[in-house]
């Protein structure tokens, strides 16, 4: 039986991979940044799956005490950690870069970037400790360079993960653990609809969501299944490939899809 830490998952691509995974027979240490949203969680995924399989721990990851403790807290139900996924993050999202306080920059960086350095250190120390492990860093909009517009600070913290990353895997070269990445591309979550958006900006931008977008259901199996079967250091797990991208939009004219029905971003304040 595979054992499976996931950062950031009492709801959304988080949720979703632990709920895949707990499906394929693992077992899983799900965390968030308060009991209360942990233990609903794992209550919610003990309802479906063996409960004796999914454990639950608080943890702040922008807190290298908290992060150490989920660490402990792992080891001491499961006796070892198989899989480490630094899924935490925020968005951030703001009309523009100089309406951002300080505090907020502070908070998005500490959690995507900060907080992932002090997931892989922590799971790296535990992998060679065991002599053997995975550790997948979670990607998103900024990771390949891509630019738009009022996503200045989360995608800056993302293009760092990425070089965090492939150093690392050049790190662990020729050693049993391996350091990849998970690239889900774009799915329907509160992350993904919470953006603040004007009624005009989410017009334009629900129908390219249509188009590429999926739901946590249809994406997290086949990432959690990937993570399983994979062996190579230093890969990218990518959902939305460029290929896939070139057909859905040729395709587009013959596919009605609502990926949103009653869903609606925050307007603009």
């Amino acid at each position: 039986m595979k054992t499976v830490v996931i950062t950031g998952s009492t709801r959304g691509i988080g949720r979703g991979l632990a709920d895949a995974f707990l499906a394929r027979g693992c077992a899983v240490v799900v965390s968030g940044r308060t009991p209360e949203a942990v233990e609903q969680a794992v209550a919610a995924l003990s309802t479906t799956h063996d409960a004796t399989r999914v454990f639950g721990q608080p943890c702040n990851v922008t807190d290298p005490a908290e992060v150490q403790a989920l660490l402990d807290v792992a080891l001491t139900h499961l006796g070892q950690i198989d899989i480490w996924i630094n899924n935490a993050g925020i968005s951030g999202a703001a009309p523009g870069f100089q309406d951002l306080e300080p505090g907020q920059i502070r908070q998005v960086v500490d959690t995507n970037l900060v907080g992932v350095m002090y997931g892989a250190r922590v799971a790296l120390r535990g992998m060679q400790a065991q002599g053997w492990g995975s550790i997948y860093n979670m990607e998103g909009l900024g990771s390949d360079g891509s630019l738009q517009r009022g996503t200045a600070l989360y995608g800056t913290t993302k293009r760092g993960v990425r070089y965090l990353t492939r150093a690392l895997a050049q790190e662990v070269a020729g050693t049993p653990v391996l350091v990849g990445a998970l690239s889900p591309g774009m799915v329907v979550t509160d992350f993904l609809v919470g953006q603040t958006r004007s009624p005009e900006d989410w017009a334009r931008v629900k129908r390219i969501f249509n188009i590429l977008a999926d739901r946590v259901e249809t994406v997290t199996p086949w990432l959690a299944q990937q993570v399983l079967d994979n062996r190579r250091n230093g890969v990218t797990i990518a959902w939305l490939t460029r290929r896939k991208v070139i057909a859905r939009f040729l395709t587009a004219p013959l596919r009605r899809r609502d990926l949103f029905d009653g869903l609606a971003p925050r307007a603009n304040e």
